[in-house]
């Protein structure tokens, strides 16, 4: 619904968008395309997916058609020895919703990173790592999901920001991990993290963002660069993860 009623985030989208070096092409990990392995898409015309059940028709009528990057693909499975190339998926509401705000002309050609929510974060981590040569060939990591994502709490007359206080807890500890780069406790976030199996019951959400991590490399710095919640239940916090040079490519992470 952010796509309809952006409140302050779809403009928090847009800025990351003009505030991040224009990449060449972007790699979308998204919550939503989930496997039992890697795997990559590498469509040529990606299509809108409308993978939601249950929204105004105006959603289902939003189309964000940018062109695909098989090159791009071509890249990531020589990175990851065995992953599937899917040539024919397209773009899902994961992907498409932060980047038609966060680029609107569609001009980027953009592929999916699948995730796997049996494989926890570190797995996740070290699949980032193995992409770490593409941020320095003007690749683009966005990873979407949630910071927080518990849609059995949600409150439906919550106001914007407004935010439960296990999410607030579970949401600073998170970012503070993060920008001290604490790697052992966000690598092991399901039993340090407070109340992580309440923000996360499953993890789908939260994994996007270890492949962002670990994309960026052992020396990257976390800036938080925007703090949001949406139905008491939703953090829609967004991160960006910096290599240790100012010049380097900058994989970004919104959540």
């Amino acid at each position: 619904m952010l796509l309809l009623e952006p409140g302050r985030t779809g403009p928090a989208w847009h800025a990351l968008g003009q505030d991040l070096p224009r990449p060449r092409a972007i790699l979308a990990v998204s919550a939503h395309w989930t496997t039992t392995a890697p795997a990559v898409s590498a469509a040529l015309q990606p299509e809108t997916i409308h993978d939601f059940y249950g929204f105004p028709q105006a959603l289902y009528e939003l189309d964000y058609r940018p062109p695909g990057a098989p090159d791009l693909a071509a890249e990531v499975a020589g990175l990851i020895p065995g992953i599937t190339v899917d040539r024919q998926r397209g773009l899902d509401h994961g992907a498409w919703s932060p980047l038609r705000a966060m680029y609107p002309v569609a001009d980027i050609p953009v592929i999916q990173l699948a995730v796997m929510p049996q494989a926890d974060a570190e797995t996740h981590y070290r699949l980032g790592q193995m992409l770490q040569p593409l941020t320095q060939r003007g690749v683009l990591i966005l990873a979407t999901g949630g910071l927080t994502h518990n849609l059995r709490d949600i409150v439906g007359d919550a106001d914007d920001g407004e935010a439960l206080p296990y999410v607030s807890e579970f949401r600073d500890w998170f970012a503070a991990a993060l920008e001290r780069r604490d790697l052992p406790a966000l690598l092991d976030y399901r039993r340090q993290a407070p109340h992580a199996m309440r923000a996360h019951p499953s993890a789908e959400h939260l994994l996007p963002l270890y492949v962002a991590l670990g994309a960026a490399g052992e020396n990257a710095v976390a800036q938080t660069i925007y703090r949001n919640c949406q139905l008491a239940a939703l953090a829609l916090d967004a991160f960006v993860f910096a290599a240790g040079t100012a010049t380097a490519p900058r994989p970004a992470s919104t959540t």
